[in-house]
C-alpha cells in the first residue's frame, strides 16, 4: 500500500488532466451512497464531526471490472483546533481495489480535496463560463483560493486574476505566491466594482451574508460557488439566484446542503425545474451549458465523494507505475 503525501498528490496531478479525469468520471459515473455523518461529543469543548464519504465504480454485467476501485474519504471537523494552532479540517483517502478490497493508497485527504474540487469548478467553467472569459475574482484567500485560480486558469483564457479577501494581507499572500507561478494575479480593491468587471467569479468563503450581488454581475459573467457548504451558509443573493441560469455539481447534495440553493428553493425564488443540469447531465450531453455570451451562468458545488474516488485512481495510477 503507498502512502501518498500532498507534495506527491502535487506531482501526480495537472489541472488540465484532472478536469478531464472528472469529466470522464461524471459520464460514467460511480455508485455514491449518502455520506456518514456523526457527531463526536466531548465533555471539555466543541463536538467533533466524523464525515465518511465512500464510492466504487460500477461493475459491468458480466460482474466484472477492468480497474475497479473502492474508495472512501474519513474526514474530520474539530473547530477547538484552531485555537491550538491546527488546521479544523483533517482528513485521508482509502483507496482500495475493488474486486479484492485489498488497500492501495492512504492519500493527503486535504490536498485530494483541493485539487478535485477546484477541478470540479473549472470542469462545469468550460461548458458554463464564456470562451473569451479572461478576468477572474476569487473571492476568499483560504487553501482552496490559489487551486481556484490555476484550476479556472486551465480551461479558459485567463490573462487577470483578482483576489478579493475580507482581510487585505491575506489576499496579499495568495497573489504574491500565484504571481511567483507566473500568473497576472493582484490583491482586488473594492468588491462591488469587482464583480461589475469580472467574466468568472469563484468565491469560497463560510460567509452567512451574501457577497456576491447578482444586480452587479455584468452580461456573460459566470459565477461559480465552492464555500456555503451549510443550508445557513450563502455566498451569493437571491440577484444573482433570479438572473443566472443555474447548474449544480449533483443535484441531490447542492439542494440539500449548499445554501445558496437550498434558501431560494424554500423561498421560491428558484423553481426546482429551473436548477437546469448537473455535471453528469453535463458531462452526457443531455442538457446544454451556456447558450448565450451574454447570459449570466451560476454553478454551485457541495462536493461529491465520485470526484474523490477519480482524484484518488488517477494519484494511484501515476505514483504506482513511476515507482
Amino acid at each position: 500500500m503507498l502512502t501518498i503525501s500532498a507534495a506527491e498528490v502535487d506531482r501526480a496531478l495537472t489541472f488540465s488532466g484532472l478536469v478531464e479525469t472528472l469529466r470522464t468520471a461524471f459520464r460514467e459515473g460511480a455508485v455514491q451512497p449518502v455520506r456518514h455523518h456523526h457527531a463526536i461529543e466531548r465533555p471539555d469543548g466543541a463536538a467533533s464531526t466524523l464525515l465518511l464519504m465512500p464510492a466504487w465504480t460500477d461493475f459491468d454485467a458480466a460482474g466484472t471490472s477492468a480497474g475497479g476501485h473502492i474508495g472512501v474519504k474519513i474526514v474530520t471537523v474539530s473547530p477547538d483546533n484552531n485555537a491550538i494552532g491546527k488546521p479544523a479540517v483533517m482528513g485521508l483517502y482509502l483507496l482500495l481495489d475493488g474486486v479484492t478490497g485489498e488497500p492501495q493508497a492512504l492519500i493527503d485527504g486535504q490536498r485530494l480535496t483541493q485539487w478535485r474540487t477546484a477541478c470540479a469548478s473549472a470542469l462545469a467553467a468550460s461548458y458554463l463560463a464564456r470562451e473569451d472569459a479572461s478576468r477572474l475574482l476569487v473571492i476568499g484567500a483560504g487553501a482552496l483560493s490559489p487551486f481556484l485560480a490555476k484550476a479556472h486558469s486551465a480551461v479558459r483564457p485567463v490573462k487577470s486574476i483578482r483576489i478579493w479577501n475580507r482581510t487585505p494581507a491575506n489576499a496579499e499572500k495568495v497573489a504574491a505566491a500565484l504571481h511567483a507561478e507566473g500568473f497576472a494575479a493582484s490583491v482586488a480593491g473594492d468588491l462591488e466594482t469587482e464583480l461589475g468587471e469580472a467574466d468568472i467569479v469563484s468565491s469560497a468563503t463560510i460567509t452567512t451574508a451574501p457577497l456576491i450581488k447578482g444586480a452587479l454581475l455584468k452580461p456573460g459573467a459566470h459565477v461559480d460557488l465552492v464555500g456555503g457548504f451549510t443550508p445557513q451558509m450563502r455566498e451569493s443573493d437571491d440577484d444573482a439566484i433570479s438572473r443566472a441560469r443555474v447548474y449544480v455539481d449533483t443535484r441531490a447534495g447542492a439542494t440539500k446542503e449548499g445554501g445558496d440553493i437550498v434558501q431560494p428553493l424554500a423561498s421560491g425564488v428558484l423553481k426546482p425545474e429551473a436548477v437546469i443540469a448537473d455535471l453528469h447531465e453535463l458531462a452526457r450531453g443531455e442538457k446544454q451549458g451556456r447558450q448565450s455570451d451574454s447570459e449570466i451562468t451560476l454553478f454551485k458545488s457541495v462536493g461529491a465523494a465520485l470526484e474523490d474516488l477519480a482524484a484518488g485512481i488517477a494519484v494511484y495510477k501515476a505514483l504506482s507505475t513511476s515507482q
